[in-house]
């Protein structure tokens, strides 16, 4: 196949705006950009496919970088007594281009092909996104198998997927005649791009003026850590040896971090909220050399977030369709919690959804600490409430997929309590858009920016939360949100998770739940807050402007 050169009218279908004309690369291992398009697992994925349609939307010079997964992250199904099954499902996707490029990498002294494809920017109205796979015939069986899952459980086989994305990427770009001016590491995973960049720019301070970098969480498990030496033999460091590395860098630890590497490599990085830029610099402070690391806190793009309908009645103040909206939206959400579960819902009832990826940290199973408790407030038929649970657990963690079950279990005792399957972005947006309250139960300090509650209060859901991430900078208690006040951080965790438990309680029977029953127009009022708030500040067309602003026409000279 002939490779085309692409020019810019080819990638852009609109006219770029001279405030954002730098040329910028956006690396990412997932985009949540359609149902149809299975490459994404969770929340950094969202904010990818956030990011890529406000791009669109604000008519910048932007190229997203990612991989094609041929099995996606994976198919979340039920076994026959409901609880969790991983299934894996080849996809196949007919929207996406040729674009002709095929590419050499070595991973582990071998030479490994990559091959380009093109999601046009018109597709889904997002910034074009060159999507990257080794799952073609040039390969042998092993090459094929680095882009066949997303966040792959070996560990050489992770390695080889941030080789593929960094390196390939790169190389990818170039092949394709595109000219870049800023390459933008969305978490550490496309690290190795910085040192295919050092054969171009073997001084560290010109390398720096062409990066940036996005961490997105605290937790350790998020910051990759690798043997270097792991690192050297598989190829991450291009040819580079890790003692020149290590000097280029100044960074001689045995285990390398790809998170202190973009650090190092980087002109500027940013957190995504305002107390996880605190969180970051207090986690990275012994760092020689880092770059500066600030805030630009995480958003979501409201064009394919917010119902339409919704947005208008509350802007024209008609609060009777609103409400009458809201409930038509309820009733769509309760077919398919009828479809999986047999559950038939009402739409006049309180429903509370707690939807995220499963992970420990998040306590996915915080309202049910107490059982008795528990079993008392979804059994009050005077002011009931229907609780909703859905999210991916990584399906290797075992911990959170036995949360996951110990719910599916539990919620057989109850006509009122439903867990969903296939939370991807087409369940995401149901049950944003069909729940009264969205619950947000993070230990303290853990959270980067849980960007899912923005997308939830747009559509007239009010956030219930611990005052972590972006809720902390855009919660008014009881005017547009409702908080939870979180425990000392320096307690034990089990003290923690007892006394965040009990403010979450003392709130949600004292005051949510029977303002929602007796006093209708004060929680409209704090839906429409959240809303018009959210609007104002939390729209990713904010945030893609200040990335422009902050951190790539930032300059260090």
């Amino acid at each position: 196949m002939k490779v085309k050169r692409y020019k810019e009218m080819d990638l852009f279908p609109y006219e770029i705006d001279e405030k954002y004309s730098k040329k910028v690369a956006y690396f990412s291992m997932e985009f949540a950009i359609d149902q149809a398009l299975k490459t994404y697992s969770g929340g950094l994925g969202f904010l990818a496919g956030s990011h890529m349609r406000s791009a669109n939307d604000r008519r910048q010079h932007t190229i997203g970088v990612g991989m094609l997964w041929s099995y996606g992250y994976y198919d979340q199904e039920r076994h026959e007594d409901n609880t969790l099954k991983i299934g894996y499902r080849r996809k196949f996707y007919y929207f996406i281009e040729e674009t002709g490029v095929k590419v050499e990498v070595m991973i582990n002294q071998k030479p490994v092909i990559v091959k380009a494809y093109l999601l046009p920017a018109s597709t889904f109205d997002t910034a074009p996104v060159i999507l990257l796979t080794t799952d073609c015939f040039e390969n042998d069986h092993l090459s094929r198998t680095i882009s066949h899952k997303l966040y792959d459980a070996n560990e050489e086989t992770r390695i080889a997927q941030e080789i593929v994305l960094g390196i390939g990427g790169v190389k990818v770009l170039e092949a394709m005649g595109i000219d870049i001016d800023v390459y933008h590491m969305n978490e550490g995973h496309s690290l190795p791009l910085v040192f295919e960049l050092m054969r171009k720019y073997p001084q560290i301070e010109e390398l720096k003026k062409r990066v940036v970098f996005t961490t997105h969480t605290p937790e350790m498990a998020g910051n990759e850590e690798h043997d270097a030496h792991l690192l050297e033999r598989m190829g991450f460091f291009n040819g580079f040896s890790f003692d020149e590395i290590a000097q280029k860098l100044d960074y001689h630890d045995k285990n390398f971090s790809l998170t202190v590497g973009a650090l190092k490599t980087s002109k500027r990085a940013n957190a995504v909220s305002k107390i996880h830029e605190k969180v970051a610099n207090e986690m990275w402070k012994d760092v020689h050399g880092k770059c500066e690391i600030i805030s630009i806190t995480n958003a979501q793009n409201m064009r394919y977030w917010a119902d339409k309908q919704l947005l208008s009645w509350m802007q024209e103040h008609e609060d009777y369709q609103l409400v009458g909206r809201k409930k038509h939206l309820k009733r769509i959400l309760f077919e398919e919690v009828a479809h999986q579960t047999g559950k038939l819902f009402d739409p006049d009832v309180l429903t509370i959804v707690w939807a995220r990826r499963f992970a420990e940290y998040k306590r996915p199973k915080l309202l049910t600490y107490d059982m008795e408790r528990f079993r008392a407030l979804i059994s009050n038929s005077d002011r009931p409430v229907q609780i909703i649970w859905a999210g991916k657990p990584y399906p290797l963690d075992y911990r959170a997929v036995q949360m996951f079950n110990d719910l599916v279990l539990m919620s057989r005792e109850f006509k009122n309590v439903a867990v969903l399957i296939g939370y991807e972005l087409r369940l995401s947006k149901l049950l944003k858009q069909g729940s009264d309250l969205w619950l947000n139960t993070p230990r303290w300090g853990r959270e980067a920016s849980g960007t899912s509650g923005m997308s939830a209060g747009v559509n007239a859901s009010i956030h219930f939360s611990i005052d972590d991430g972006w809720h902390a900078e855009f919660q008014k208690d009881g005017i547009n949100s409702f908080t939870i006040p979180h425990a000392d951080p320096s307690l034990p965790i089990d003290e923690i998770d007892r006394l965040d438990y009990l403010a979450m309680m003392e709130k949600l029977e004292k005051s949510i739940i029977p303002m929602y029953y007796d006093d209708e127009k004060r929680w409209l009022t704090i839906a429409k807050n959240g809303m018009n708030d959210i609007i104002a500040y939390f729209s990713s067309s904010r945030m893609v402007e200040e990335y422009y602003e902050k951190l790539y026409n930032y300059r260090t000279d």
